[in-house]
């Protein structure tokens, strides 16, 4: 193996994995003098969601909530520089959209892991290990195979989240014609001679899909049918005090209270990280109603049913696919026969395996799940004194803005300032006017900062019953 020079300084921070939010770390530490980063990722170039960047869909957050405008938006790498920088902002202005297309964020976000020097694709982290004070970081370079190492004293951990097959379905795995959304446009084509396709899952994800699929099967007699466990397909919520769950302030009252406390909330509040758009929502019925104009509306061959689960999938005996399902309410049972099947059931984090060889020092909690602090540093063993940071690894901790790109920068910045130990953004003290606490509680505060790669007192956290399978959808 090649390794770095003893000489070679180390990285103050190192991220593994390049998605939305060490994108965001990167863009607001590039321009910090003295600070040296580097974010490694194993594929080739930045790509975000491709098999979900449907014509027409959009971002269910602002385009405010880009890599750093929510924290500094005189950076260079903010959505409106971009703009500028491609001769559209002229072309945005007259739009007059606050959601941008999925495709447009996915665009942005390229342009700026091709031009921040802190960002190396095709730069696979194998392993990361304790030297001392410092992270020993092992590197392979996907295109020559050639190995590496440099060293770090704060690592951050953006490397997302993946596809969701929920246990049901396991019999359909690796087959034509069932495939989880997060493929949808890679694989649309198996779905081209389906007769009959059903979609499960009542996110956005799911509404698109289901919406795609209505716009390309206008009158050919193909049935669609959408199955949902909830019992309502309910929108987002996205009032604007109920917007506020998004907000430093909602994490930090979240943050304090006790585990059991924390797993049942997340759980309640699937309306506000987990439905669909109101906007999605009411595409989908304008184009049913227009389809159906002048014939009863019984006649389009569409089905739309929520309160029921898919408990068992198995192949069916002449090519197609058999879905075990249960009503919700009346406990009613049936056997669903049809040609493909799309699961919009959504995505969940996942440990890096290059973290194994530091697994026995991190401090997991009883269902091994990260204990996370408000600085976004997990608690590990006194022997490991570098940082480990983690992003969007912490819903169980910091609560539905965990997964939400609008709380991204926010959550950099502070990463940022802890590694430092000191204020390299200044952060706002309050961001909603919703006063979560009860009067005269306590609030919590933010973790002060220390000097770079010292340790901080690990509090300890209560203990959490069980392990979240449920992960938010794209965009919010």
């Amino acid at each position: 193996m090649d390794t770095s020079t003893p000489h070679e300084p180390p990285y103050d921070l190192l991220g593994v994995g390049i998605g939305p939010f060490n994108l965001s770390l990167a863009a607001l530490a590039e321009p910090v003098p003295g600070l040296r980063t580097l974010f490694c990722d194993q594929r080739p170039e930045f790509r975000w969601h491709h098999g979900m960047l449907v014509d027409g869909a959009r971002m269910q957050v602002p385009f405010l909530a880009d890599l750093v405008s929510l924290v500094d938006p005189t950076n260079p790498w903010s959505f409106l520089n971009y703009l500028r920088a491609q001769d559209r902002l002229f072309p945005f202005y007259f739009a007059e959209r606050f959601q941008l297309p999925r495709r447009e964020y996915d665009h942005y976000c390229r342009w700026a892991a091709d031009r921040l020097p802190n960002c190396r694709f095709g730069a696979e982290v194998t392993a990361l290990h304790r030297d001392g004070p410092l992270f020993r970081v092992e590197l392979t370079d996907t295109a020559t195979g050639r190995r590496s190492a440099v060293r770090a004293r704060n690592l951050a951990l953006g490397v997302g989240t993946r596809p969701v097959l929920p246990e049901a379905f396991a019999a359909l795995a690796d087959r034509p014609r069932a495939f989880h959304s997060a493929e949808y446009l890679d694989r649309r084509a198996e779905l081209a001679d389906a007769r009959d396709i059903t979609v499960v899952g009542s996110g956005q994800s799911g509404a698109e899909v289901f919406l795609d699929l209505l716009r390309r099967h206008q009158d050919d007699g193909v049935r669609l049918r959408w199955l949902t466990r909830t019992r309502a397909l309910a929108p987002m919520e996205y009032s604007k005090l109920g917007l506020e769950h998004f907000t430093p302030d909602y994490t930090r009252y979240f943050h304090g209270l006790p585990g059991p406390v924390r797993d049942a909330l997340v759980t309640a509040q699937w309306q506000l990280h987990k439905a669909a758009s109101a906007e999605t929502l009411a595409e989908i019925h304008d184009h049913l109603y227009e389809r159906t104009i002048g014939r009863p509306i019984d006649t389009a061959p569409v089905e739309i049913t929520p309160g029921t689960a898919v408990t068992a999938a198995r192949p069916g005996p002449c090519g197609g696919l058999e879905l075990d399902c249960r009503h919700t309410d009346s406990g009613a049972e049936h056997v669903l026969r049809t040609d493909a099947v799309v699961l919009a059931t959504g995505y969940r984090a996942a440990r890096p395996a290059a973290l194994e060889p530091l697994a026995h020092l991190i401090d997991w909690d009883e269902t091994g799940r990260y204990r996370v602090d408000l600085d976004h540093r997990v608690a590990t063993r006194p022997e490991l004194t570098g940082g480990l940071y983690v992003q969007n690894a912490e819903l169980h901790t910091h609560g539905v803005g965990a997964p939400d790109l609008g709380l991204g920068a926010h959550r950099a910045a502070v990463i940022l300032n802890a590694v430092t130990g000191r204020t390299v953004h200044r952060l706002p003290d309050r961001t909603a006017w919703t006063g979560f606490a009860p009067p005269g509680a306590p609030t919590a505060a933010p973790a002060a900062a220390g000097p770079v790669g010292a340790p901080i007192e690990q509090t300890p956290v209560v203990p959490h019953p069980q392990e979240l399978t449920r992960a938010a959808t794209v965009g919010r």
